[in-house]
């Protein structure tokens, strides 16, 4: 593996992380992986673990999961008719799992965080704190909403979960894309690098290849195009000092553009098979 660039955690701990790029699998990998995770993960900044309106950030970034919270029910809807089983792994404060299980599916969390355990719990959403309590139980669809990039021991943790797979299930990925435009713009304070929690950064060809070793395939990719706006306003407060919104919207709206010939948005859905 060879240098790609060097950044840091600009949100919890201030130090320093380079990003490795693989290039076997086109694959960045975030260089160390810190032994003890759980720290960088306690700040109050940290939305998906809270349900924070306190800051403009905030009031934007839970007004869009509202929005996108519709359109994924909306997926997971269109991926099964009759065995509405669905399990999210990473499931935060459980806003996604409580949609699904007003809209009748039948519901299972892992979230390993035990404050956003505690506030899913609040709303009548049990979680499990990892993979391994979960019984022998399959399911017809698993979600991983921006989740993959956080999983140490990446290869093993895909194993178990496309074994947690029914046969005819379906899997659905969810990750930003370091070869979008708002990527190679911000470079080192582009914010969905966001070393060292993510550990993994992926392009299309590495999703399909991670998958692959499973003998699965995806099937669709398909975009979240807010994606670009959010994290650009967060890399320009990164980047200057300043929310910026202006300039932060712009490199959205650029992103997207460009995407929409080249398909590399900030952030992509894979849909996912077994073979």
């Amino acid at each position: 593996m060879k240098l790609y660039l060097k950044t840091k955690d600009y949100s919890v701990s201030g130090e320093k992380f380079q990003l490795l790029h693989n290039l076997e699998l086109d694959m960045l990998v975030t260089d160390p992986q810190p032994e003890n995770l759980e720290k960088f993960y306690q700040s109050e900044d940290y939305i998906s673990h809270t349900d924070s309106q306190e800051t403009f950030l905030d009031k934007i970034y839970q007004n869009v999961k509202k929005h996108s919270l519709k359109k994924k029910l909306k997926l997971i809807g269109g991926q099964t008719k009759e065995n509405k089983t669905l399990l999210d792994v990473g499931s935060g404060t459980g806003d996604f799992l409580l949609v699904a299980k007003n809209s009748g599916w039948k519901i299972d969390g892992v979230e390993p965080n035990e404050k956003a355990r505690k506030r899913s719990k609040e709303k009548g959403v049990e979680t499990f704190s990892n993979l391994n309590e979960l019984s022998s139980n399959k399911y017809a669809v698993i979600t991983l909403w921006h989740v993959l990039e956080h999983l140490p021991n990446l290869e093993r943790q895909i194993t178990k979960i496309s074994s947690l797979l029914e046969e005819n299930g379906t899997l659905i990925v969810a990750v930003p894309n370091y070869k979008s435009f708002d990527a190679l713009y911000y470079k080192n304070f582009w914010a969905a690098f966001d070393v060292p929690r993510h550990l993994w950064h992926f392009s299309k060809e590495s999703v399909k290849a991670l998958f692959q070793k499973e003998n699965m395939i995806v099937t669709k990719i398909r975009p979240m195009v807010f994606d670009s706006y959010y994290v650009s306003l967060l890399s320009e407060k990164y980047k200057t000092g300043k929310q910026n919104f202006i300039k932060a919207c712009f490199i959205g709206l650029v992103s997207n553009l460009k995407a929409w010939r080249t398909k590399e948005y900030s952030s992509l859905i894979y849909i996912i098979k077994k073979a």
